[in-house]
């Protein structure tokens, strides 16, 4: 692997090198080159993964502050899991980087999504050793977050139930959703939502069905919400 290119495009310069290079080496490489005595990635992964967990829960505890413990539990399951990984690693093309068996190689393990999963966790584990907790936090900042902010996980949050936990604590307000438009042939409809808390509107959403198009004009409101508190 070439180890500059991959820090030139992380814009991360390692002190211990051979940390980098071990978080990209898979088992079987390994096996392949026992006499050069390499180390696989396992130990930085699991490493990786405790370190992931805590800069997420900590990024949606400080962000999402009416989120209820279940929902944020929810909301960090569908960011650490291995899909999720899987897409945090081939957009930073670290499949290219990996060494790998020729086995592994030829049936192509650069783009099997528990080695992308994992490698993304072992280099995060290995950012961790070598620069510490707060380099790792920028790498979040700069390439899990900002996905985080623009609903990339919606889908592990239902916003209606947690805009209308929030707005039931008054029991003077309630929350109202209304199609304000509908177009489209049917078989590809697109719906403009607006919520209402009491006669205000509060956020608009668009969806192929009017239950998605209602899940984003309340995630809009509570964004609103989470500003203002």
């Amino acid at each position: 692997m070439d180890i500059s290119e991959l820090e030139k495009q992380l814009n991360i310069e390692f002190k211990q090198k051979e940390l980098l290079v071990q978080a990209f080496t898979h088992s079987s490489y390994v096996n392949e080159h026992r006499q050069e005595q390499f180390e696989d990635n396992e130990r930085l992964e699991f490493l990786g993964d405790a370190v992931l967990e805590l800069g997420v829960s900590q990024y949606l505890f400080n962000t999402y502050k009416q989120l209820p413990e279940g929902e944020l539990t929810k909301l960090r399951a569908a960011i650490v899991c291995e899909p999720s990984l899987m897409n945090f690693a081939q957009e930073l093309d670290f499949g290219k980087f990996l060494l790998l068996g020729k086995g592994e190689a030829q049936t192509g393990g650069r783009e099997r999504p528990a080695i992308l999963a994992d490698v993304f966790e072992s280099f995060l584990g290995a950012l961790y050793l070598d620069q510490g907790y707060e380099k790792v936090i920028q790498f979040l900042e700069k390439h899990v977050f900002p996905k985080i902010n623009t609903g990339a996980f919606s889908h592990g949050m239902d916003y209606k139930s947690q805009l209308q936990e929030i707005i039931q604590q008054d029991k003077n307000q309630k929350v109202t959703y209304k199609v304000i438009e509908e177009k489209g042939p049917s078989h590809d409809k697109e719906f403009l939502v607006r919520v209402y808390i009491n006669d205000d509107a509060a956020g608009e959403g668009v969806g192929r069905s009017k239950k998605e198009a209602e899940q984003h004009a309340a995630k809009i409101a509570l964004g609103k919400i989470n500003v203002s508190n």
